[in-house]
Protein backbone atom coordinates (compact mmCIF):
# COMPACT_ATOMS: atom_id res chain seq x y z
CA UNK A 1 0.00 0.00 0.00
CA UNK A 2 1.60 3.28 -0.73
CA UNK A 3 0.48 6.68 0.40
CA UNK A 4 1.02 10.21 -1.12
CA UNK A 5 1.94 13.65 0.37
CA UNK A 6 2.21 17.06 -1.17
CA UNK A 7 3.55 20.01 -0.70
CA UNK A 8 2.09 23.25 -2.93
CA UNK A 9 3.69 26.69 -3.58
CA UNK A 10 6.97 26.18 -0.87
CA UNK A 11 8.63 29.47 -1.80
CA UNK A 12 11.92 28.13 -3.05
CA UNK A 13 13.13 27.21 -6.56
CA UNK A 14 12.89 23.96 -8.11
CA UNK A 15 16.38 23.39 -8.76
CA UNK A 16 17.82 24.11 -4.93
CA UNK A 17 14.81 22.07 -3.99
CA UNK A 18 16.29 18.85 -6.56
CA UNK A 19 19.61 18.61 -4.54
CA UNK A 20 18.01 17.71 -1.82
CA UNK A 21 14.95 15.30 -3.06
CA UNK A 22 17.84 13.42 -4.97
CA UNK A 23 19.54 12.46 -1.57
CA UNK A 24 16.35 10.71 -0.12
CA UNK A 25 14.80 9.18 -3.43
CA UNK A 26 14.64 5.63 -3.17
CA UNK A 27 15.80 5.32 0.25
CA UNK A 28 13.68 3.50 4.35
CA UNK A 29 11.98 6.37 5.56
CA UNK A 30 14.29 5.75 8.49
CA UNK A 31 17.52 6.52 6.22
CA UNK A 32 15.86 9.60 4.33
CA UNK A 33 14.89 11.42 7.89
CA UNK A 34 18.32 10.92 9.03
CA UNK A 35 19.76 12.59 6.22
CA UNK A 36 17.38 15.41 5.95
CA UNK A 37 17.98 15.95 9.69
CA UNK A 38 22.08 16.80 8.91
CA UNK A 39 21.74 18.30 5.66
CA UNK A 40 22.38 21.87 5.57
CA UNK A 41 19.73 23.16 3.29
CA UNK A 42 16.60 25.27 3.80
CA UNK A 43 14.56 22.41 1.93
CA UNK A 44 15.63 19.85 4.12
CA UNK A 45 13.05 21.62 6.79
CA UNK A 46 10.62 21.94 3.88
CA UNK A 47 11.11 18.00 2.64
CA UNK A 48 11.01 16.72 6.68
CA UNK A 49 7.77 17.77 6.82
CA UNK A 50 7.12 16.37 3.89
CA UNK A 51 8.23 12.91 4.51
CA UNK A 52 6.49 12.76 8.17
CA UNK A 53 3.17 13.81 6.53
CA UNK A 54 3.67 10.99 4.20
CA UNK A 55 4.17 8.72 6.97
CA UNK A 56 1.13 9.79 8.68
CA UNK A 57 -1.24 9.67 5.68
CA UNK A 58 -0.13 6.14 5.06
CA UNK A 59 -0.67 5.55 9.05
CA UNK A 60 -4.12 6.71 8.86
CA UNK A 61 -5.12 5.04 4.98
CA UNK A 62 -3.74 1.08 6.40
CA UNK A 63 -4.77 1.73 9.98
CA UNK A 64 -1.54 0.71 11.04
CA UNK A 65 -0.58 2.04 14.38
CA UNK A 66 2.95 1.74 14.21
CA UNK A 67 4.47 2.12 10.47
CA UNK A 68 8.31 1.34 11.57
CA UNK A 69 7.42 -2.16 11.26
CA UNK A 70 6.78 -2.35 7.53
CA UNK A 71 9.77 -1.09 6.28
CA UNK A 72 8.42 2.03 5.01
CA UNK A 73 10.77 3.59 1.85
CA UNK A 74 10.02 6.80 -0.43
CA UNK A 75 9.12 4.74 -3.49
CA UNK A 76 9.00 8.50 -5.64
CA UNK A 77 9.85 11.97 -4.91
CA UNK A 78 9.88 14.51 -7.67
CA UNK A 79 9.80 17.96 -7.94
CA UNK A 80 8.25 19.96 -10.29
CA UNK A 81 8.15 23.90 -11.02
CA UNK A 82 5.89 26.30 -9.76
CA UNK A 83 4.40 29.58 -9.86
CA UNK A 84 6.45 32.82 -10.19
CA UNK A 85 5.72 36.13 -8.96
CA UNK A 86 7.59 38.97 -10.86
CA UNK A 87 8.73 41.64 -9.47
CA UNK A 88 10.67 45.13 -10.70
CA UNK A 89 14.03 46.57 -9.43
CA UNK A 90 15.54 49.72 -10.61
CA UNK A 91 18.54 49.31 -12.58
CA UNK A 92 20.52 52.62 -13.95
CA UNK A 93 19.40 55.17 -16.97
CA UNK A 94 15.83 54.71 -15.85
CA UNK A 95 16.09 50.90 -16.69
CA UNK A 96 14.04 47.97 -14.53
CA UNK A 97 15.52 44.62 -13.59
CA UNK A 98 12.88 41.57 -13.60
CA UNK A 99 13.20 39.96 -10.70
CA UNK A 100 11.45 36.12 -10.84
CA UNK A 101 10.82 34.49 -7.41
CA UNK A 102 10.01 31.09 -7.78
CA UNK A 103 8.06 28.89 -6.65
CA UNK A 104 7.98 24.50 -6.33
CA UNK A 105 5.20 21.71 -6.12
CA UNK A 106 7.13 18.70 -4.26
CA UNK A 107 5.24 15.04 -4.06
CA UNK A 108 6.40 12.11 -2.33
CA UNK A 109 4.79 8.67 -2.11
CA UNK A 110 5.98 6.01 0.46
CA UNK A 111 5.20 2.67 0.19
CA UNK A 112 5.61 -0.56 2.50
CA UNK A 113 8.12 -3.60 2.08
CA UNK A 114 6.32 -6.19 4.34
CA UNK A 115 3.43 -6.98 3.24
CA UNK A 116 -0.19 -5.98 4.94
CA UNK A 117 -2.61 -8.63 6.71
CA UNK A 118 -5.94 -8.21 5.54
Amino acid sequence: MEALARLRNCPMSARKMRLVVDNIRGKSVDDALNILKFTNKEAAMWLEKLVLSAVSNWAAKSDQSSPEEFRLYIKTAFVDGGSVLKRFRPAPHGRANRIRKRMNHVTIVVENKVKLEA
